[in-house]
């Protein structure tokens, strides 16, 4: 009798995308996220450019779309910087929350918290939260901002999709770098840009140990103007030979060659408009983010009276640190675990 899971090895491949949210900002914590798919090589061969991956917008057309609209049911799966704060909703989650928590349904149950999601997607970042007074102890309550049953029924039709489609949603990964935390790391390296790096190899290694060995293609939003990943790559991936398959303005290609089984990693100007996987990468890290910053506000606007809330970006980050200096546990605070170097 064949064997039903080597010959849905055999047939399938794993597609990858990595995008973060928080890199910039002067508060809150850097979020880096991946999701994955599984896809028939069938599909793939179909595609012109091999570079360009499978157009998983099309094969999930009947439940996904790229652009949100009211009149639209189907989730909007796009560059998260497009979708947050539309659609209605108290803190703007509404579009991102929908869809991240619909694609989660796809592999478990829809997580209750801010808490039950990181233990089932990013369990190393829980010990860290006891070291900052807005995160220890605190919690969000899933869903925000939209209903259980309409998560559920965009579920079922994302479900639906999947299986006509012959797509497996893998999961996702998530590395979440509080602010201490993100300081310490600039500090040892002498830049964030390497930190960022870290935690995106971090990411596919964590998703190479969990699909198992099969052959990756990993595509990831392009990390500022930079063209060149070959020596970054090589040193986190001291055992595979590597291979450059591309470098130009719009994207780089790579081949690592390793046991127990090859990736081919690639990053892409505009990734998230390009390819689904990173642009619910994008989501992912901007909804757990966002998560974070109800935690940080709720917190901050129990010790100061009328104070407004932060989404941690430079302007209004500053305004913020102004409003919040006079207040005792303020004074008392290792400013260092606070305010993000920059």
């Amino acid at each position: 009798m064949p064997d039903a899971a080597a010959s849905y090895r055999d047939q399938t491949a794993t597609v990858v995308g990595i995008d973060e949210a928080g890199y910039g900002p002067l508060l809150g914590p850097l979020v880096v996220s991946a999701t994955a798919f599984d896809v028939p090589l069938a599909v793939l061969k179909k595609a012109v450019d091999p570079a360009d991956g499978p157009d998983l917008w099309k094969l999930l057309t009947d439940s996904v779309t790229r652009k949100a609209s009211k009149r639209d049911p189907r989730l909007a799966v796009a560059d998260s910087k497009k979708l947050h704060g539309k659609g209605g909703g108290k803190h703007g989650l509404l579009l991102l929350e929908r869809a991240v928590l619909a694609f989660l349904m796809q592999v478990g149950d829809m997580p209750a918290s801010l808490r039950e999601l990181l233990r089932s997607f990013c369990p190393q970042v829980l010990g860290q939260l006891a070291g900052y007074p807005w995160y220890q102890g605190a919690d969000v309550a899933l869903p925000v901002d939209c209903g259980p049953d309409a998560v559920a029924l965009q579920s079922n039709a994302l479900r639906r999709s999947l299986a006509e489609s012959g797509v497996r949603f893998r999961g996702a990964w998530v590395e979440v770098l509080p602010e201490g935390h993100f300081n310490r790391q600039v500090e040892a390296t002498h830049n964030k840009a390497v930190v960022l790096f870290g935690r995106t190899t971090r990411l596919i290694q964590r998703v190479a140990e969990s699909v198992g060995p099969r052959p990756l293609g990993v595509w990831v939003d392009r990390q500022g103007g930079r063209v060149g990943y070959r020596r970054p790559l090589m040193t986190a991936f001291e055992d595979a030979q590597l291979e450059v398959l591309e470098e130009s303005t719009d994207r780089s290609g790579y081949r690592l060659n390793r046991r127990p089984a090859p990736l081919v990693v690639r990053f892409v100007k505009e990734g998230e408009s390009h390819h689904l996987a990173i642009a619910l990468a994008s989501m992912m890290s901007k909804y757990v983010r966002e998560l974070f910053m109800i935690c940080f506000n709720q917190y901050w606007c129990s010790q100061v009276t009328g104070l407004r809330p932060t989404a941690g970006y430079y302007e209004d980050g500053q305004r913020f640190l102004a409003d919040i200096k006079d207040a005792e546990v303020c004074r008392q605070l290792d400013r260092h675990m606070l305010v993000r170097d920059l």
